[in-house]
């Protein structure tokens, strides 16, 4: 008969909980992975996965017991390591949604909106196609599978101990928010340009020739011009993108790192 004491059912459950709650922390977060189309057991099912995996490799967890207030203390610690973590990874994404925002508003596009789940409000068309061109650049390069790395890493660079969370790491995080104005401005800066010129052009046909119906031929003119500069601008998208991308990879490994002084 097998029997166990409370010391290593104890050790048993904490070398599993921690880990998998900083995963799912991240899985949570983390875009594609913690899209709302992906059906929650899927999530679960992953993080399990992945922590039987790690769990033999992590170095030795702190004696404390699961269920004391140290260990409520670690819980609380793991899930907000892996919700900063895919918080950054969701930045990027939030950034080029950003980007088609201001497209669409400068082509007239801005009536063109649907309910979005993944926001629960109302998303721009122009910012969904930009979303879902983001989610295919992000499999192509295999970010998804450089972030379960990243957060694998983290468990050797950071590792899990009753010792409180440095500051700075989140003001990290906070601070990667302005990539969204950024990258945002970065990518629709061409259709801004070339729709400034638009406009600029049929305000001085309507004062050479007032008896145009500006209202009439505006929306049309605005509308085709920047389809027509989106269409080309489309294929030097995809490399700016992937830069975000990597940043965002990198800026991940900071916040671990920024994270780290305070536990020692």
């Amino acid at each position: 008969m097998i029997s166990l004491t409370d010391a290593q059912l104890n050790a048993w459950l904490i070398s599993f909980i921690w880990p998998l709650t900083r995963i799912l922390g991240l899985v949570m977060v983390a875009p594609v992975l913690g899209h709302r189309s992906v059906p929650a057991r899927v999530k679960i099912g992953l993080g399990v996965f992945i922590t039987l995996i790690i769990a033999p490799t992590l170095p030795p967890m702190p004696d404390v017991s699961l269920g004391s207030w140290h260990g409520l203390f670690i819980l609380v610690q793991q899930f907000l390591i892996g919700v900063a973590m895919g918080f950054v990874m969701r930045v990027i994404f939030t950034a080029v949604e950003a980007a088609g925002e201001i497209i669409g508003l400068q082509m007239g596009l801005g009536f063109a909106s649907f309910f979005d789940p993944q926001s629960a409000g109302q998303t721009l068309v122009l910012a969904r196609f930009f979303n879902l061109m983001t989610a295919l650049v992000f499999l192509a390069v295999n970010a998804h599978l450089l972030m379960i790395g990243a957060l694998v890493d983290s468990f050797q660079g950071l590792p899990i101990s009753t010792q409180p969370l440095s500051a700075a790491g989140f003001h990290n995080v906070a601070a990667f928010g302005s990539t969204i104005f950024a990258v945002g401005l970065q990518l629709s800066l061409p259709v801004i340009a070339i729709m400034l010129i638009t406009n600029l052009s049929l305000g001085i046909l309507t004062r050479s020739a007032p008896q145009l119906n500006i209202f009439a031929i505006g929306f049309p003119i605005t509308l085709g011009v920047g389809l027509i500069v989106l269409n080309m601008t489309l294929p030097y998208l995809a490399p700016h993108i992937e830069q975000a991308i990597q940043n965002g990879l990198k800026t991940t490994g900071l916040v671990v790192q920024t994270l780290l002084p305070a536990t020692r």
